[in-house]
Formats: C-alpha cells, sequence, structure tokens
C-alpha cells in the first residue's frame, strides 16, 4: 500500500478502533470473553483481518513498517483484541510467505475478509519445541496421520486451520496445514488468564488425525527453518505490542501526574515523579526506535533473526518497567479498575511469553552473536575493518 493511501486507511482505522472497539473494554474485562457476535463484524469492517495478506488475495498488503503502528494501537485498547488480529495476520502472513500458490489461494482469501482463521500449533504440554516436539506425523500414502498433544494455542476458539508443527522422523520437523473439523482433533479450552482477558488459549489432541500431503508447508523436514522465519516477524509484532501497551501507560501517567496535586502542587512538579516518567519516556523511545530499524531491514528483504530476538526481548523489558511506574504515578487508584493502567499491567505480562520466554530471546541472540551475524547497516565495521 503505497504512504498516501495508508495514511489515510490508518486515521480511519484508528478512529474505528477508538469509537467501536473501546467501548466493549468493560464488557470483555467483567465477562472474561470476547462478544465474537459483535466484534468480528466490527474487525471486517475496518479491515483488520487483511492486514498483512497481498492485495492480489484481497488484503491490505501493508508492510512491516505500516503493521507495526496498526497492532501497537490494537494493544492500547483491550489485551485479547489485540491478541486476536495479532495471532490471526501474523499466520495469515506466514502462509502468504511459505505457503505454495494453491495454499495460498485456498487459505489467503477467506483469511483476509475474516471468514477463515489460520492458528499456529508449536507449543505442547509434556514437550519443548524444535527437535523435541512429541507430536508426530507419520507419511501413509498421499496422507500425514497426526498423533499428539498441543497447548496455549491462541484463537483456537476462531481458528477454521491450523499450522501444526510435528515430527516427520528422527531428526525432522515438518510443518502441515490441518483444518479445524478433521475427524481425530478434538479442541478443549483451557482456564482463563491473569490479562488478556476474553482471549481463547485452547488444547488441542490429535488423535490419528488424517491431513492430504498436499497441506505441507515447503519440503518434509523444512519445519524448523519455517518455524524459525515465522517466529521472527511475529516476535517484532509482539515487541509492537509492548509499544503500544507502554505508550498508553506512558500518556496516561503524564496526564495523571499534571492533574494530581499534593501539598497544593501537581505531582508532576516532583523530581521523584518526572524521573518516573522520564524513566517510562527512555523506553519507549528507545523501543520504538529498535522497531522501526527491525521493520526496515525486513521489509527490504533481509532476515533478522538478532534483532527480532533483540526487539522481543528489549519490548518485554521495557514494558514491564514502564507500567510498573506508570503504577507508581498513579499510586493506589490505578490499582483498581477506575483507571486502565491495572488492565494494562496485567496485559502487558503475556508479553512475556508470547514467541519464546526471555531465556529463548537470549539463547537466539547469542548463537547470532557468535555466529558472525552482521548488523547490515551503517554502523558495521567495513571489510577489514575493526572488529
Amino acid at each position: 500500500m503505497d504512504e498516501g493511501t495508508f495514511e489515510q486507511f490508518r486515521g480511519e482505522l484508528f478512529a474505528s478502533i477508538w469509537r467501536d472497539l473501546d467501548p466493549l473494554e468493560e464488557e470483555i474485562e467483567n465477562r472474561e470473553q470476547l462478544p465474537l457476535d459483535t466484534l468480528v463484524p466490527l474487525l471486517r469492517k475496518m479491515g483488520a483481518f487483511g492486514l498483512l495478506i497481498p492485495e492480489e488475495y484481497g488484503g491490505k498488503g501493508l508492510t512491516i513498517s505500516q503493521y507495526l503502528p496498526v497492532i501497537a494501537e490494537f494493544a492500547k485498547v483491550q489485551g485479547a483484541i489485540r491478541v486476536l488480529v495479532h495471532v490471526h495476520n501474523s499466520f495469515a502472513h506466514a502462509i502468504a510467505e511459505l505457503g505454495s500458490a494453491e495454499q495460498r489461494a485456498a487459505v489467503l482469501p477467506g483469511a483476509a475478509t475474516g471468514e477463515s482463521s489460520v492458528a499456529f500449533a508449536l507449543t505442547e504440554p509434556d514437550h519443548g519445541t524444535g527437535a523435541d516436539l512429541g507430536t508426530t506425523a507419520r507419511r501413509d500414502g498421499d496422507q500425514y496421520v497426526i498423533d499428539g498433544r498441543k497447548w496455549l494455542i491462541t484463537n483456537s476458539d476462531i481458528a477454521s486451520s491450523f499450522i501444526v508443527f510435528a515430527r516427520t522422523g528422527p531428526a525432522a520437523v515438518s510443518a502441515i496445514l490441518v483444518d479445524r473439523d478433521a475427524p481425530g482433533l478434538t479442541i478443549e479450552p483451557l482456564p482463563e488468564t491473569m490479562g488478556c482477558k476474553g482471549g481463547q488459549h485452547g488444547e488441542l489432541t490429535f488423535r490419528g488425525v488424517r491431513m492430504p500431503a498436499a497441506n505441507l508447508l515447503g519440503a518434509e523436514g523444512e519445519g524448523i527453518e519455517h518455524l524459525e522465519s515465522a517466529l521472527e516477524v511475529s516476535r517484532v509484532f509482539i515487541a509492537a505490542s509492548s509499544l503500544g501497551t507502554a505508550q498508553r501507560a506512558l500518556d496516561l501517567s503524564v496526564v495523571r501526574a499534571s492533574e494530581r496535586v499534593t501539598f497544593g502542587k501537581p505531582i508532576a512538579a516532583r523530581q521523584g515523579v518526572q524521573r518516573y516518567l522520564a524513566e517510562m519516556a527512555a523506553d519507549v523511545y528507545a523501543l520504538r526506535h529498535m522497531l522501526m530499524d527491525a521493520a526496515r531491514k525486513r521489509d527490504s528483504g533481509k532476515r533478522i533473526p538478532l534483532e527480532a530476538s533483540l526487539c522481543k526481548l528489549f519490548g518485554l523489558e521495557a514494558v514491564g518497567r514502564v507500567t510498573d511506574r506508570a503504577l507508581l504515578v498513579h499510586g493506589g487508584i490505578g490499582y483498581t479498575r477506575k483507571t486502565p493502567i491495572e488492565r494494562l499491567y496485567r496485559d502487558a505480562r503475556l508479553n512475556w511469553l508470547e514467541e519464546g520466554t526471555p531465556t529463548i530471546q537470549y539463547l537466539v541472540a547469542a548463537r547470532q552473536l557468535t555466529g558472525g551475524y552482521r548488523w547490515g547497516d551503517e554502523f558495521d565495521a567495513p571489510p577489514g575493518g575493526s572488529r
């Protein structure tokens, strides 16, 4: 989407987010359930389901740079709405990048309108990720037979298909598209979450689920490569979600510090509060520019494994610090639902866990650094230069 068209679209979308979605926040928090009958038509109308899907399939075709402020804005309103939009767009984007022409044609037009949705099935209750997966997919003629369990699968209540990662050999992991209504697949909801109230994170059990071999994403054994590619960009999106939450917490804190008066003057005049606000702003500013750099590189076609993990890692730490300080600025009233700070504080904690815990980000970043990764920008030393 060209920049002029995007700016018009963004203005209309942001207006709709605050006009149509923000009023749903109280109901969602009270019921701990998304009002899908109301929410989904609103998201369809504003084009939120096709944000990263190419225009040829009916989507908006946003670049990564264009998408980041959009998902950040959703994060300001209500956590579960952000999660729904994030997961849908992230893994529709994965299909657009990794799927065959036939798979893209089958999945993306419906995903662009919200008539269908793709979710990501990786995490397991009894195993790790990658080569440690317990779920298996055995080739039987022109089909795969899948057995195993997945849990904490976001959007499990609305997904029409899942990108399932399974072992197809002793050391081989593959990604297979599995239909929601496939015989042998059962989906059970997990308990409610601390924050991002209303989102659904289900448990999937596969008992002899048969899927056509044509549902394999890429070639057999390419699952780890596909996993890394999909998570790489999704980690940047999580960091943008952290930015949105942090930015709103900062904005609310600036207002609160200006309005709250003690001993005859606003608390914004006190050095302790000024320090909190400055520290919050430093985190927001740094994260914003990290994201801009990562998005620019990804839009140019460059892989960004180090940048993505650093954005995710810094983002979760930054939003944690910002929401901590926002609670201190607001004082006791911030611990109640009188202000959004209590919700933003809880919503932010999901960012610790989405698309990999901090320890995973440390591991990925360190491997890239010790493996000779170069930033690919003006701060890299020229060949033969300093190291």
